[in-house]
């Protein structure tokens, strides 16, 4: 397991657009269809990663809490599947499953939607706010497998609420910590 952190890039860049398949539903769905009216948190995640699993539950919970209040949630698996094939769609469907997504896991197979949000890291999360624009790109908290910090969400929890209420973002943002995506 290599950690890696979010990518520090200006903030404020437009959300690239993305059609990505759905292996729960065996549909293709786009950003433009699942984008909340408030506002999406987009995430890379992946199944075996040591990093999401700890805070996955929490993670649920949060999604449970913002939806009805216009936030959408979407996670998605960019790693490469050859090599690591815990992370394989019908796998996916097997971890959204057990931990009662709410909200859709998507795959990323050619890897090109994580390269174009600067993805680096499992978990890896991008707040775009109704405009489209990616404004923030920090951590969930300060919780890793490693420590004995609780898991309740409260830097990314923090940014949602600025967004609801239109404030502004912090500046100084946390970068995630996790295992790199395992590229092709």
């Amino acid at each position: 397991m290599a950690l890696i952190g979010t990518k520090d890039v200006e903030l404020g860049f437009d959300a690239p657009h993305f059609e990505l398949p759905e292996p729960k539903s065996k549909r293709i769905r786009s950003l433009e269809e699942l984008k909340g009216e408030k506002g999406t948190l987009l995430m890379f995640i992946c199944n075996h990663c040591p990093y999401v699993i700890h805070l996955v539950k929490e993670i649920v919970k949060v999604a449970e809490t913002y939806l009805p209040k216009g936030v959408a949630f979407i996670a998605i698996s960019a790693n490469d599947v050859v090599n690591y094939p815990d992370d394989s769609p019908d796998k996916m469907i097997e971890f959204a499953s057990f931990y009662n997504f709410s909200f859709p896991y998507l795959y990323d197979e050619s890897q090109r939607v994580a390269k174009s949000y600067f993805a680096e890291c499992t978990p890896d999360f991008n707040l775009i706010d109704s405009q489209g624009k990616v404004i923030y790109r920090g951590r969930f908290d300060a919780a890793t497998p490693g420590n004995t910090n609780p898991v309740n969400g409260e830097d990314l929890i923090d940014a949602i609420d600025r967004l609801i209420e239109s404030k502004p973002q912090k500046v100084d943002q946390i970068p995630s910590m996790g295992c790199s995506i395992k590229w092709k």
